[in-house]
């Protein structure tokens, strides 16, 4: 045929058919206009085509399949990247804290140092009087447990009157229930800790604690081994918490009669250590030689002092729980802010007592 014809061919290799006119430059002509096409030459050159079209077709899909997984991939890697982020600045908080912990541990250590020195030094010094010494008022090696709970006594005021500050603002400023119940949980919490404080001072001086020695003299007025006397407590601070259902006064009530049974309990346990206390420190008077058996017939006695003051913290606690759990928790924070209130005010009285004017 002179006129050519269009013919398909078909690749081995994919399937797929293009016109052979529209690759025309694969092909040359014979003096007589007809194709002259080898086929084995034809065929190659098909076959050539059709490889490098699979090839950049190959080559497309796998660079779209990479974009794709690096897309892909990249997600989880941001995500490690935040996490990782945020370890390393929840490290560098905590190494912040703990280095605070340190230098505020250093720096009572200091203190401790000081004071110690300074008690050394008024010992060495003395009183000349007649050739001799009247020694200062420090017999016997300075506590360390007694000095590390007046330090920790401290900072437990200080934080005590933050607090107060706190709860007033929040019950003015009326924030959330939610927000509310984290203050007295704090509350709470705080007056916890001052009494494993009192625990751990009275293996090391019940008698500090006995005595009141870190109080002020008002507070002191007031003093019911080692703290205050729940009861007394309750009859201050209920005027503080009405309006209250009748269920509440009750209640209240009822824990009030229990906390002066248990007072009364203890009154009477204290009454009798004392009792029995005189009686051995006053064996044999005016007997000859040591007296060594007596004395440790005394502190065998006396160490049950400590379980008095524990059970006499352990009343307080519970009392505070009691009430934690009768009252709103409106009324908790108006009892725990009283509370507080009312201790600020007993020191501020011991304070303008001392410097009041005296008549000459």
């Amino acid at each position: 045929m002179n006129t050519p014809s269009t013919q398909f061919v078909v690749s081995r290799r994919m399937n797929i058919y293009e016109p052979l006119h529209q690759i025309s430059s694969w092909v040359d002509f014979r003096d007589d206009g007809c194709m002259n096409v080898s086929p084995s030459t034809l065929l190659m050159e098909v076959e050539d085509k059709m490889d490098s079209l699979s090839e950049d077709t190959s080559h497309g899909v796998a660079a779209a399949f990479s974009n794709r997984y690096d897309q892909e991939a990249s997600k989880p890697y941001d995500k490690v990247q935040r996490r990782l982020a945020q370890n390393r600045e929840a490290a560098r908080k905590s190494r912040l804290r703990k280095k605070a912990y340190v230098q505020q541990l250093e720096l009572g250590r200091t203190k401790l140092m000081q004071m110690e020195q300074e008690i050394g030094r008024l010992r060495q010094q003395g009183v000349h009087t007649n050739g001799g010494i009247d020694q200062l008022p420090f017999s016997g090696a300075v506590n360390s447990g007694i000095v590390a709970f007046e330090m920790e006594y401290g900072h437990w005021v200080e934080e005590q009157n933050k607090q107060v500050c706190v709860l007033r603002n929040a019950l003015n400023t009326h924030i959330t229930d939610i927000e509310l119940r984290i203050l007295v949980d704090t509350g709470m919490k705080h007056y916890f800790d001052l009494f494993q404080l009192k625990a751990t001072a009275a293996k090391a001086d019940v008698f500090y604690l006995m005595s009141g020695t870190c109080k002020t003299a008002a507070e002191r007025f007031f003093l019911w081994i080692g703290g205050f006397r729940p009861s007394e407590l309750l009859k201050v601070l209920g005027p503080q918490l009405d309006p209250l259902t009748d269920q509440q006064v009750m209640d209240v009530y009822n824990l009030k009669q229990s906390c002066e049974q248990a007072e009364e309990a203890l009154t009477q346990g204290m009454d009798k250590l004392r009792q029995t206390l005189a009686e051995s420190v006053a064996e044999r008077l005016f007997g000859e030689g040591s007296f060594s058996p007596q004395m440790t017939n005394a502190i065998e006695k006396l160490e049950a002092l400590v379980s008095f003051v524990n059970q006499a913290d352990h009343l307080r606690r519970e009392t505070l729980l009691q009430m934690h759990r009768i009252l709103t928790i409106r009324q908790a924070a108006r009892g725990l802010l009283a509370l507080g209130e009312f201790f600020h005010r007993l020191r501020a009285l011991s304070s303008l007592w001392s410097s009041r004017p005296r008549e000459t």
